[in-house]
């Protein structure tokens, strides 16, 4: 029995040897977790950055509105960061997490689908959200390329085209879209799609030089790879050359949920100070997972001040720890 024991022990030294230690980790490699990344590595701080390889704007064909890699592709976007953060000695993990614990020391374990574990002081969620697409046939096959939800990403591409606004779940959104994309073009249909308007909405897009359209949207009409335009459900097409859509936006924040950080009570967000710390300590969150509105450019720039914010509350843990021993010595 002592044998078995003695094992057991040992069993259990080397498997805390194999488990990694960090000072931060970062879930979520998209502009902000990236860019928290390489504030903190270069901040000399040990970073473990996890990212699932689900970007939001995968299937977009170009980013834009960030200076300086205006146009660039998404995907060369983020093997062009990951190869910064990574020179400065971060760890990039292609990996998705499972769970994440509180530790009795105040760090954090978390544990990945594929079953390791790494251990943290503080923690970035980054996650990002998910855009609930409408299951309207021919939406979801062009999204990002010829369907789009955003006027200042992909506005300018449009420029004097046919342009049709879809109604969707975002009423406000999908009526401010509208209004938007009428200075790229003067030829803006908004197809209700059921939002309900009132008369004085509807004489304010009307006389902003927007066609207003009434009925259900059935399809999206056109040959793979192209959009020839939207097609109601009283078998009228309104044709176009691009589309856009205010779907709604659900944050992955379901790790954040599961470690207690509190939302805001109006919006049901999680709710982050200035700096993106939620109300558990030692836990931050930047980009969409709490700020839906966010672009690629100012996630990037909160995730920036989340890092400094987390790289100076590991300071402070520091000068504690270290005043501590001085006075036991």
């Amino acid at each position: 029995m002592g044998d078995r024991a003695g094992g057991t022990v040992l069993l259990e030294v080397v498997i805390m040897a194999q488990q990694e230690h960090h000072d931060v980790i970062i879930i979520g490699g998209g502009a902000a977790g990236l860019s928290a990344g390489l504030v903190l590595a270069r901040a000399q701080a040990d970073v473990l950055l996890i990212d699932a390889g689900e970007p939001r704007n995968a299937r977009a064909a170009e980013m834009h509105g960030f200076v300086s890699r205006d146009g660039v592709m998404p995907a060369d976007f983020m093997a062009v960061a990951r190869r910064e953060v990574s020179s400065y000695g971060a760890t990039v993990l292609s990996a998705s997490v499972r769970t994440i614990e509180p530790v009795a020391d105040g760090s954090f374990k978390v544990t990945l689908t594929a079953g390791s574990v790494a251990f943290a002081r503080a923690l970035l969620v980054a996650t990002g959200l998910t855009d609930e697409l409408p299951l309207t046939p021919g939406v979801r096959d062009r999204w990002g390329t010829l369907v789009h939800h955003c006027p200042y990403c992909h506005g300018f591409e449009v420029l004097n085209k046919a342009i049709v606004v879809i109604g969707g779940p975002a009423r406000e959104m999908s009526m401010k879209q509208a209004g938007l994309l009428r200075r790229f073009s003067d030829r803006v249909t908004f197809a209700a799609n059921g939002i309900e308007l009132t008369d004085a909405e509807r004489h304010r897009l009307e006389a902003f030089g927007i066609t207003v359209v009434d009925g259900a949207v059935s399809q999206l009409v056109g040959q793979m790879g192209s959009l020839d335009g939207v097609a109601l459900a009283d078998g009228t097409t309104i044709e176009c050359e691009a589309a856009f859509i205010a779907p709604r936006q659900r944050p992955n924040d379901e790790l954040l949920r599961s470690l207690g950080c509190e939302a805001d009570p109006v919006s049901g967000l999680i709710s982050a100070n200035e700096f993106g710390q939620t109300s558990v300590p030692g836990v931050w969150a930047a980009g969409n997972v709490v700020t839906p509105t966010a672009q690629v450019i100012t996630a990037a720039g909160a995730a920036s001040a989340s890092a400094i914010a987390i790289n100076g509350w590991l300071l402070q843990k520091d000068l504690d720890a270290a005043s501590a021993r001085a006075d036991r010595n």
